[in-house]
């Protein structure tokens, strides 16, 4: 892989922090910066829910993904989640997010990991190319739904 992934740790707060915000104000996502915060955190300090990876160079990264991890009888074991991926808009369409959603299960996989899954907008064909070209597959006419809490 020629694009580095770096675990995120602490000390990225700020810098994964202000990356997450640009992606949330592209996709229209409302939170606080506070909040944002108190989410990314544990997942910095190692909490086993879950990681996230700057993109590119740790000091100046292209972009973040984050993971988090869960259990599936159907999947056989632990799959994850990307809850979000995003690449600096100056250096999109040039393989970045095909190559981390690429390398990035099989590195995960090294790790137990049995599945990744991705959600994306059904309406968002870039996304849907990216994702058949990293070899992910739709699943069952299953749809997704969420309770907050």
């Amino acid at each position: 892989m020629t694009t580095a992934l770096h675990l995120a740790r602490p000390e990225d707060l700020d810098r994964i922090t202000a990356m997450v915000a640009s992606f949330h104000a592209e996709t229209g996502i409302e939170m606080t910066e506070t909040l944002c915060r108190e989410a990314l955190l544990p997942l910095l300090e190692g909490i086993p829910h879950g990681c996230a990876y700057l993109i590119g160079p740790a000091r100046a990264p292209l972009g973040y993904v984050i993971v988090s991890f869960g259990w599936s009888i159907a999947c056989g074991g632990m799959d994850g989640f990307v809850d979000e991926i995003w690449i600096r808009p100056a250096v999109r369409r040039r393989g970045i997010a095909s190559e981390v959603l690429t390398e990035l299960p099989k590195a995960l996989a090294g790790a137990g990991l049995k599945a990744l899954h991705l959600k994306l907008d059904r309406d968002n064909e870039t996304a849907q190319r990216l994702c058949v070209r990293a070899r992910f597959q739709g699943r069952d006419p299953r749809t997704l739904m969420t309770r907050r809490l």
